[in-house]
């Protein structure tokens, strides 16, 4: 929790106005409350185009981050990586310079590609 505090605090401060930290869950908790399983999700940032397209050092940064947030959760975790495909070198890249070596088996990276019209994301979810 304390490093999900810390990468609240380094995108609020990273000067990239755009990103959204935590998005809300997207109605998902009333499905919740009618009995559908949902997988919560321990982080869900949005990336902003500009950002991306500059390698933005305030965005390598909370990548850098998110990777490290999901080595410390004592489940396995996904990362689910949603952007074109020519950013998922740098983007992948980014986020495992944050997956320390000892937890690198229980972190896997799934990249999804995002459509026209779909915002670019990077979520962490725990593996079921």
């Amino acid at each position: 929790m304390k490093a999900l505090t810390c990468l609240l605090i380094v995108v609020a401060l990273s000067g990239c106005a755009q990103m959204q930290a935590l998005r809300s869950n997207d109605g998902r908790q009333a499905a919740a409350g009618s009995g559908a399983q949902t997988s919560t999700k321990l982080v869900d940032i949005a990336i902003p185009a500009d950002a991306l397209g500059a390698r933005d050092p305030h965005l390598t940064e909370v990548l850098v981050k998110v990777g490290a947030v999901a080595s410390k959760q004592p489940q396995p975790t996904r990362i689910v990586i949603a952007a074109l495909a020519q950013d998922f070198p740098y983007l992948n890249q980014s986020v495992k310079r944050g997956i320390t070596p000892a937890r690198a088996g229980a972190v896997q990276i799934e990249d999804v590609t995002a459509g026209s019209c779909q915002p670019y994301s990077v979520q962490v979810l725990p593996t079921e």
